[in-house]
């Protein structure tokens, strides 16, 4: 492996992150400059060693489809939970913990995953079995778990299965 390889394992992370460090900052002197190199230099070097594998993503439409799925998703939901404030005194929401049993067991298609529960507003992922057989997803307006669950396993899950398993 070549110097450069070891010494920048993921150059886009590197660059991204030093591109975040001067715009946090608000600056380019020469201090954040070298304060931000130093953190794209070695937060990479530090996270390889998490990587537990080379992902391999399958059917590009797929993923194309469920990018734009979540972005629908994350709109639509920021309506209903704004909707559901403005609403509060008139009707609350149904919240409740839901237990989603998950047929999805790849790692990076867990982590992606938990990442959409967590963006899309209303639903944040709270817990997964050491089995990883099933997720307890809390759910900001829920009427009806099992139309629900069928719900979330084929917007979410599924795609995520093709992309991923």
């Amino acid at each position: 492996m070549s110097l450069l390889r070891k010494l920048l394992p993921a150059p886009l992370v590197s660059a991204v992150l030093l591109a975040s460090w001067l715009a946090l900052a608000r600056s380019a002197g020469v201090a954040d400059v070298l304060l931000g190199l130093g953190l794209a230099i070695a937060i990479p070097i530090v996270a390889t060693q998490l990587r537990v594998t080379s992902v391999t993503l399958r059917k590009p439409l797929t993923v194309v489809r469920f990018i734009l799925t979540v972005v629908h998703d994350v709109f639509l939901s920021n309506l209903e939970v704004a909707w559901g404030v403005i609403a509060w005194r008139w009707r609350r929401p149904r919240a409740k913990f839901v237990v989603i049993p998950l047929e999805l067991r790849d790692p990076t298609g867990l982590a992606a995953l938990a990442m959409v529960t967590t963006v899309v507003p209303g639903t944040v992922w709270s817990e997964l079995a050491l089995d990883r057989s099933a997720m307890l997803l809390h759910v900001w307006d829920v009427s009806e778990d099992e139309a629900f669950i069928a719900y979330f396993k084929s917007r979410y899950e599924k795609p995520l299965k093709e992309i991923f398993e």
